[in-house]
């Protein structure tokens, strides 16, 4: 019977399956084939003991249903695939884990499994910043409303703002590239790390297994792979995790009906928003992101607990670990399609973006007329003070900024009406916001394609 959210609600097939407890026993089983492959290369095994493992992976011939059955015997999960494996290998089950401890097994799947969940990430943040930048690109001249601190401040462009978060998301990209070598880390390496049990074969023989299981090799490692590399993944997790709170939060913020330029995807022919009252769009999507961010965040604290063990290793990060790591893929794996859905699907509403411009009546170009004033020789803290005043005066009497400073004599001598006039249009000052646009994009698209 599903009990946790991410057996039935949260997270793709696609990631599901790597996580899948079946693909584990595989997994479990090769990384036990690749051993016995690398004993027979040094003379350690015979060939034809690999061949047997791989045969056995391919008919499927040990289930899960055996392995419980040895677990209940032994109270020891590796050592239960050891003996179902063992069982159905005939004369070689005697050379199965020769050699190895248990964490050589785990941590190598485990390594897989990470580079697995790696590149499905990579592939879903290469789609968000695609969107992304599509949209930057529709967008980079639609003028909107710039806020710090939640109140208006001066104006910026809604492309301007979709390129500041494709920025972000080819950084993560680029995170994830850089750290595979700390994180998809495998060992085989025996009991305390020393590879006494391999002889003078041990370099040899744990950098073939890592080679078949297409992960890095440690450095050096105790009885398990370091546990910095896990913690740096699930951190970087979090990272990812913030930024797509961060975009949803945008979009749920820019919905709420007073302000409406931007709306999540909402099906008009079906989708209910609400058991009670039949007119809500709510952004479910978008909260969805944000609180499953929440659970992110909080299990990269678990993973940076997990570095401290004692001694060469004890067991305080397994069950850790059994729990976290699933989490982390399958509901970083969740918020990053919900995000694609949304971003594909978004809706940006323009005449909405400029009236909410318009509804400032020009306070949000104070500085534009500040900066005028400057080009024309006024002293830039002089100006701000009287721009200040003017400014203050409009917000108390309801006024626009610009019939205010038209009737102050400081601005008027250094400042025309037509001047003026011109310093009020909002189009007139987004700076440079249009070609940053374009050098994200080109950046983004450069940077993909490689």
């Amino acid at each position: 019977m599903p009990v946790h959210p991410i057996e039935y609600r949260y997270g793709t097939a696609e990631m599901r399956k790597i996580w899948d407890r079946d693909e584990w026993l595989k997994r479990m089983i090769m990384v036990e084939a690749a051993l016995l492959k690398a004993l027979s290369e040094v003379g350690s095994a015979p060939v034809e003991a690999a061949d047997k493992i791989y045969s056995l992976i391919e008919s499927g011939a040990v289930t899960l249903k055996d392995v419980n059955r040895w677990e209940r015997v032994t109270d020891h999960e590796v050592m239960a695939v050891v003996k179902a494996l063992a069982e159905k290998s005939d004369v070689y089950g005697g050379y199965i884990h020769v050699g190895a401890t248990s964490n050589d097994i785990t941590d190598t799947v485990l390594a897989t499994q990470l580079r697995d969940s790696i590149d499905l990430i990579e592939s879903r943040l290469k789609e968000i910043a695609f969107t992304l930048i599509d949209l930057s690109e529709k967008y980079k001249d639609l003028v909107c409303l710039g806020r710090t601190h939640g109140v208006a401040a001066l104006p910026t462009t809604m492309g301007f703002k979709f390129a500041a978060y494709a920025s972000e998301i080819i950084r993560h990209i680029e995170r994830l590239e850089e750290a595979k070598p700390r994180i998809c880390v495998g060992k085989m390496s025996g009991a305390v790390g020393t590879m006494a049990s391999f002889g003078d074969e041990g370099f040899k023989i744990q950098k073939r297994v890592m080679e078949i299981m297409g992960v890095y090799e440690p450095i050096i490692a105790t009885q398990v792979v370091p546990r910095d590399g896990l913690a740096e993944f699930a951190t970087l997790a979090a990272i990812i995790s913030s930024t797509l709170d961060k975009v949803a939060n945008e979009i749920r913020n820019l919905q709420r009906s007073e302000i409406r330029e931007l709306e999540e995807p909402f099906r008009e022919d079906s989708q209910v928003g609400s058991s009670t009252m039949p007119h809500k769009r709510n952004p479910i999507k978008c909260e969805k992101i944000c609180g499953l961010a929440r659970i992110v965040r909080s299990m990269a604290l678990a993973a940076l607990e997990n570095i401290v063990l004692e001694h060469e290793r004890d067991l305080t990060n397994s069950s850790c670990e059994r729990v976290m790591l699933p989490e982390v893929c399958l509901l970083l794996d969740e918020q990053l399609k919900t995000m694609i859905d949304v971003l594909k699907g978004l809706k940006v509403y323009p005449d909405n973006v400029r009236r909410n411009l318009e509804s400032q009546k020009d306070l949000i170009m104070s500085e534009a007329v500040m900066i005028a004033m400057v080009s024309k020789g006024a002293d830039r803290q002089w100006s701000h003070e009287i721009i200040r005043k003017c400014s203050m005066e409009a917000w108390k009497a309801g006024k626009r900024l610009r019939d205010v400073l038209v009737e102050s004599l400081d601005v008027r001598r250094y400042l025309t009406v037509e001047e003026i006039e011109k310093a009020m249009m909002p189009e007139n000052y987004i700076g440079t916001a249009r070609e940053q646009v374009e050098k994200v994009t080109a950046y983004i698209k450069g940077k993909l394609k490689t």
